[in-house]
């Protein structure tokens, strides 16, 4: 396949990529993101971390109003809800 063709991440391997949860305490919607996140890097073999927006100003500023955020690979993937199959992809 032309490297014109091929998605942004495609050749990287699962250990290689990286999903971070922005999350706040008590949030419900983060809770449900997670398990979404721990489902599919699980089962992909991709490492994911979370972050505190409470404990982070830069994050705070940026991620408030859309939080629950998901980043792949340092870029927003997406916010408020997690979809499975969207994120597979991502990682795929």
């Amino acid at each position: 396949m032309s490297p014109i063709f091929r998605r942004k991440g495609a050749q990287r391997a699962p250990q290689d990529r990286l999903v971070t949860l922005i999350r706040k305490p008590g949030c419900h919607l983060c809770d449900d993101a997670q398990e979404v996140i721990e489902k599919v890097c699980g089962d992909l073999g991709v490492p994911w971390e979370q972050k505190d927006i409470t404990q982070d100003e830069e994050l705070h500023r940026a991620y408030w109003e859309q939080i629950p955020v998901v980043l792949v690979d340092g870029a927003q993937h997406t916010f408020w809800r997690v979809n499975e199959e969207r994120l597979r992809k991502a990682l795929a």
